[in-house]
């Protein structure tokens, strides 16, 4: 793979994936990529600790999303790694989980190079890979499930995407930013023909303090983010591989409950 990482070369943009949170899922490339950085522009769901990473003069400028508030437009962010680079800097853009992976890095890459910038990308662990493997939840099994896909619960609005064929038996379907929309996730999926009976599990806050690992039935998908209170950040996965999880099976413990006050 070829890198950029030369102490002599300046200006330059270095995309790269921070993982799904916890600082020790850095990649060795990651690490050297933040320790050369004299500018590092970085999602809002960076761990300090690996904003510590870079050095103490580096200047980090926080370009945090949340649903529906933007500390900046997509293309302010992109203007302003573009200005950075062009006094000299090597700009290190962090980003949570994979820059590649519903992280807008293709849109940075293309604006970087249209300004005639050299930039390189150092892929992160996911959020779906890590918080699944936090939560023993084999995405993909010889027994379960041949195939895997990841889409958006929030990317254009639900009734712009077509989800058919990648949920069901014998897939894995991985749901990110799609809390805020559980209910409705679950409707289309059942709608599109997908059982109600289906596992599905909730992984919140991965590799992070405070995480946890959730499961129901899709028929019972929103009701569950409500009554648990889930809160973002965290992914869905719909399927088979569910169940040989170590999530937490909140049906489960709710029907014992009914049964113990009958």
């Amino acid at each position: 793979m070829a890198t950029l990482l030369d102490p002599t070369a300046r200006g330059r943009v270095i995309l790269v994936g921070a993982g799904p949170g916890d600082p020790g899922l850095l990649t060795v490339r990651a690490v050297a990529a933040l320790e050369s950085a004299d500018v590092v522009v970085h999602d809002g769901l960076i761990d300090p600790r690996v904003l510590d990473l870079a050095p103490a003069t580096a200047q980090r400028i926080s370009v945090a999303k949340r649903r529906a508030r933007h500390t900046l437009p997509q293309d302010a962010i992109n203007a302003l790694i573009v200005a950075h680079v062009k006094t000299g800097a090597i700009v290190v853009r962090l980003k949570g989980g994979d820059p590649f992976i519903f992280g807008r890095g293709g849109e940075e890459v293309e604006a970087v190079r249209a300004a005639g910038l050299p930039v390189e990308v150092i892929p992160g662990v996911s959020a779906a890979l890590g918080c699944a493997a936090e939560a023993m939840l084999p995405l993909t099994h010889r027994d379960h499930s041949s195939a895997v896909s990841f889409v958006a619960g929030q990317c254009k609005g639900l009734a712009d995407q077509d989800w058919s064929g990648l949920a069901g038996k014998g897939r894995t379907l991985v749901i990110y930013m799609g809390v805020a929309t559980a209910a409705d996730i679950a409707d289309k999926l059942m709608r599109d023909g997908v059982a109600p009976e289906m596992p599905v599990a909730v992984l919140e806050r991965g590799t992070l303090a405070g995480h946890r690992a959730i499961r129901t039935l899709l028929a019972d998908l929103g009701s569950m983010v409500e009554r648990e209170n889930v809160a973002s950040p965290a992914i869905i996965v719909v399927g088979e591989v569910v169940d040989l999880s170590d999530a937490e099976d909140k049906l489960g413990r709710w029907a014992r409950i009914a049964e113990s006050v009958a």
